[in-house]
């Protein structure tokens, strides 16, 4: 099993899982956020954020997952409020109209929280609508196996650097 670890997020891989754990480039006036990719197929160069570019590429025993961290502001507001990220889903939190791209027999769940003081996204999408009651474990054991740190405090103000 690999490990991964950066910017406060760690996965130890399950079995058949590859990913990536990083900050996009600034773009002027914007702030980057860690993000990490879990794929069960080879993942592309260019990836979004929340999988364009890899969800077409899914066969129906695949599974595409994204931890997506949000700024600090978003701490406290409510739809970060579940204190916690989700560990074990159902077959039943998947489906289709739950994707950002509807892709024909694909499925997907999404839930926000906070872990750590620091407000996420879990975004995954299963290659298989109809086979989710086998995929959707392997994506437990992908939950399993992620941890989030508290943001380091800076040495002048004692806030968050958050990149």
């Amino acid at each position: 099993m690999a490990m991964l670890r950066a910017h406060g997020l760690a996965a130890t891989l399950p079995e058949g899982f590859e990913g990536r754990i990083f900050v996009r480039p600034h773009l002027e006036g914007e702030i980057a956020h860690p993000v990490a990719h879990f794929a069960t197929f080879p993942l592309p160069q260019e990836v979004a954020d929340f999988g364009g570019g890899a969800v077409t590429l899914m066969g129906p025993n695949d599974i595409f997952a994204v931890l997506f961290e949000y700024g600090p502001e978003s701490v406290g507001k409510e739809l970060f409020a579940r204190q916690g990220m989700q560990r074990s889903l159902s077959a039943g939190d998947f489906r289709p109209t739950l994707l950002r791209r509807g892709l024909g027999g694909q499925s997907g769940t999404q839930w926000f929280f906070t872990e750590a003081g620091r407000p996420f996204t879990f975004y995954a999408v299963l290659g298989s609508h109809a086979r989710r009651g086998v995929l959707v474990p392997r994506v437990n054991s992908l939950l399993a196996a992620l941890s989030v740190s508290p943001p380091p405090l800076s040495p002048n103000s004692g806030a968050a650097p958050w990149n």
